[in-house]
């Protein structure tokens, strides 16, 4: 197995192209200039000792040199083996509201950016825990299966908005049916998910999905992003504001965290009600609910020993610039005395 580090680099190739072009236009302007000068024969006896075939020779070992150096700078890394480690952890799930309420600013930068820096600090300050990531508004849906890479966990993370549900309202119970899928280690005695919601406009039978979520072992905590005198929904364009959701009767649309469901919600899954407006608490409050249970030990597998293999090509660059410097374009002795294309 490998890795390319900077494949971007690969774009110095073309140097070769561009060498080999400007080699050939000198060639063929000498030969021209060299007709007009003297004949073949007569240029021959005037620089016995110059060899046609050194300078492609020099050209070629550039092109390797050159060849050489690109790929020390891509820097190729080569893992020798898979091995399997052992970690421990609490399997984590995060279900993220992505409804249109969650664009309201009333927490600065809005609701669900603020939800999303909030899951990455958190994703930050974990050990060997495993996690993913569940999307919800009218409809839930899977983001990110339960997993111990945290890198694609928050790329994944980054991606997600108020675009990604066309249907609106707040799918909670949805969210909780997917979770209950999402932890596949029956052995895992702490199974944790985390909503992230304003509060706003839950539906369906709550009460009964928590329960029977609770009964499989997963303790629910609510983390309450938004503030209780609320904020308008403002709809963008390039950044731009265009308007601000109305009604049906044409009123401004306030929305405002509604503490008391998510309470309730994180009460009935024996968890617990965290206000989301100061993340430095948020992860301080979770650091404190993970560590204090039991860890699981479960097995990973991952590529190791991936080292540095540039160094190799450096050296061959290296090597091949000395060579073609002090490669003179005149014919070798040793190799003239030979005669191998029987000259006179």
């Amino acid at each position: 197995m490998y890795q390319l580090e900077k494949p971007i680099f690969f774009y110095l190739l073309f140097a070769i192209i561009g060498l080999t072009v400007a080699f050939l236009l000198v060639f063929i302007w000498k030969k021209h200039t060299q007709r007009k000068f003297a004949s073949q024969v007569a240029l021959k006896k005037l620089s016995p000792d110059r060899s046609f075939f050194k300078s492609w020779l020099k050209l070629i070992i550039l092109s390797l040199a050159i060849f050489s150096l690109t790929l020390a700078l891509v820097n190729p890394k080569i893992g020798t083996k898979i091995e399997t480690i052992k970690r421990e952890g609490v399997d984590v799930v995060f279900a993220l509201d992505v409804s249109k309420s969650m664009l309201a600013e009333d927490i600065a930068p809005n609701r669900i950016d603020k939800s999303k820096q909030l899951i990455t600090q958190i994703i930050n300050s974990l050990g060997g825990d495993r996690v993913g990531i569940i999307g919800y508004a009218g409809s839930a849906f899977p983001q990110v299966p339960i997993t111990t890479d945290f890198s694609t966990t928050k790329l994944f993370l980054n991606s997600m908005n108020t675009d990604m549900v066309s249907s609106q309202g707040t799918a909670i119970t949805e969210a909780i049916k997917m979770a209950e899928t999402y932890y596949n280690d029956e052995d895992q005695v702490n199974k944790v998910l985390f909503i992230i919601s304003d509060g706003e406009d839950h539906e369906g039978n709550i009460s009964e999905i928590v329960n029977e979520a609770a009964n499989l072992g997963i303790r629910i905590y609510t983390i309450g992003v938004g503030t209780e005198t609320g904020g308008p929904i403002p709809y963008k364009r390039n950044g731009i504001l265009q308007y601000y959701k109305r009604d049906n009767k044409n009123q401004q649309v306030i929305t405002k965290l509604n503490a008391n469901k998510l309470n309730e919600i994180a009460s009935k899954g024996n968890g617990k009600y965290i206000n989301g407006s100061n993340t430095s608490e948020v992860i301080e409050e979770v650091s404190t609910i993970l560590n204090g249970m039991n860890q699981k030990e479960f097995e990973a597998k991952q590529f190791t020993d991936f080292k540095d293999r540039f160094q190799w090509f450096l050296g061959i660059s290296i090597f091949l610039l000395a060579l073609e410097l002090v490669l003179l374009e005149r014919k070798t002795a040793w190799i003239k005395k030979l005669n191998l294309f029987n000259e006179d």
